[in-house]
């Protein structure tokens, strides 16, 4: 995951496609997904103003205080550390064992570093009938190649 998520990319992604679910079981990824394919896809058409190559954003102190920034993640062997950037300045991990059907809040106030995740679990009916994968997946609606 972490070579996929920021090793092999150059400046950033434009958005995250199924290929994270590539060795997740079919009924999960069917379930996340509605059975739709999509590749991720890096920002590969950035302009600088100065017209100079685009980098790789790093999030310091400093920076972490812009306006379009409103979320951290850091990777952890044992899971995704979450930040609310407008709240925290660390958050709550998030274990890549956890069911990525699992629905979270995603208010930035209820991401505190003192509290677990604040999750909202799935009905009993519609829990899984198959083992969790270990990749993490967003949760919620599954995206039509138009909502995309």
């Amino acid at each position: 995951m972490t070579r996929h998520l920021i090793d092999d990319v150059a400046v950033g992604w434009d958005e995250l496609g199924t290929d994270l679910l590539d060795d997740a079981p079919p009924a999960l990824v069917n379930a996340l997904t509605g059975g739709e394919h999509w590749p991720s896809r890096t920002l590969d058409h950035l302009v600088t103003p100065d017209g100079s190559p685009p980098v790789r954003m790093s999030v310091t102190d400093t920076t972490a205080d812009e306006p379009d920034m409103q979320w951290g993640y850091v990777l952890h062997r044992k899971g995704v550390e979450v930040i609310s950037l407008l709240h925290e300045d660390i958050g709550p991990l998030v274990s890549w064992s956890i069911d990525p059907r699992t629905a979270f809040n995603d208010h930035p106030a209820a991401w505190s570093s003192l509290d677990a995740p604040p999750s909202i679990r799935t009905p009993r009916g519609n829990q899984p009938q198959s083992a969790p994968a270990a990749a993490p997946a967003k949760a919620g609606t599954p995206r039509t190649a138009a909502g995309r």
